[in-house]
C-alpha cells in the first residue's frame, strides 16, 4: 500500500515537473532578474516558489468544491484538463516556450510590477493552467486525508526543488545553453503529453464505459 501511494506521489511529482518545466523557465527567471542584486535575486526565486506551492495547495483543497459549485464531473474536467496538457505539451515539442502559458498582455503588465516573483513568474508561468488542472485531478482522484497531505508535501518538494533551481540558474543556463534547455524542454512536452493522453483515456473510459 505504502508502495502504492509513493508512486502516486511520484507521479504527481514528475506531472508537475513537466507541467512547470522549470528547466525550461530557468532562462526566463535570468533575463526577469538581471538588474537585480543577488541577495535580490534570492528573495524572488524564494517569493516565486512559496506563491506556486500557495496557488497549488489551494487549488488541491478547493478544486472538487469548484467542479461542484458548477456542476462539472471529474471525468469532464480530466478530457479537459487531458486536451489542455496536450496543447502545452505540443507547444513545448514544437520549441514555442511559454507562449501557451502567458499572452502578450500578461508580459506587458509585468514591467509595471515591482514584485515579478509573483507575476510574472508564479502565475502564470509557473503555476499555470496545466498544473492547476492536473493538480484538482490528483486531488479529486485521491480524496482521502492521507493522500491530500502526501500531494500537499509532494507540492511543498517540487517547490523546493524548483527554488534549488532557481538559486543556480545563472550556472544551470550557461553550461546547458540554450540547445540543451530546447532538448530537456522538448522531452518534458512529451512526458506532458503522455500524462494528457492517461487523463483524456480515464475520462472517456468512465464517461463512455461502452468504449471500453
Amino acid at each position: 500500500m505504502l508502495n502504492l501511494e509513493l508512486a502516486i506521489y511520484l507521479q504527481f511529482f514528475l506531472g508537475l515537473f513537466a507541467a512547470v518545466n522549470p528547466v525550461g523557465i530557468m532562462p526566463v527567471f535570468v533575463s526577469l532578474t538581471a538588474h537585480m542584486s543577488a541577495e535580490e535575486k534570492k528573495k524572488t526565486a524564494i517569493t516565486a516558489n512559496i506563491a506556486v506551492a500557495s496557488i497549488l495547495i489551494v487549488s488541491l483543497l478547493i478544486g472538487q468544491m469548484l467542479l461542484d459549485m458548477f456542476s462539472i464531473s471529474l471525468d469532464s474536467f480530466r478530457v479537459a484538463g487531458g486536451l489542455l496538457l496536450l496543447s502545452i505539451a505540443f507547444s513545448m515539442m514544437s520549441g514555442k516556450l511559454g507562449e501557451d502559458k502567458q499572452n502578450k498582455q500578461e508580459k506587458s503588465e509585468y514591467v509595471s510590477r515591482e514584485q515579478i516573483g509573483v507575476v510574472p513568474l508564479a502565475m502564470p508561468l509557473m503555476a499555470g493552467p496545466g498544473a492547476i488542472s492536473s493538480t484538482i485531478v490528483y486531488g479529486s482522484r485521491y480524496p482521502t486525508m492521507i493522500n491530500t497531505i502526501g500531494l500537499i508535501l509532494t507540492m511543498i518538494a517540487f517547490a523546493l526543488g524548483t527554488w534549488l533551481l532557481f538559486r543556480s540558474a545563472p550556472l544551470i543556463v550557461r553550461f546547458l545553453g540554450q540547445t540543451g534547455i530546447n532538448v530537456i524542454t522538448r522531452i518534458m512536452g512529451l512526458i506532458l503529453g503522455a500524462l494528457g493522453i492517461e487523463f483524456i483515456a480515464n475520462g472517456l473510459r468512465n464517461l463512455f464505459p461502452g468504449l471500453a
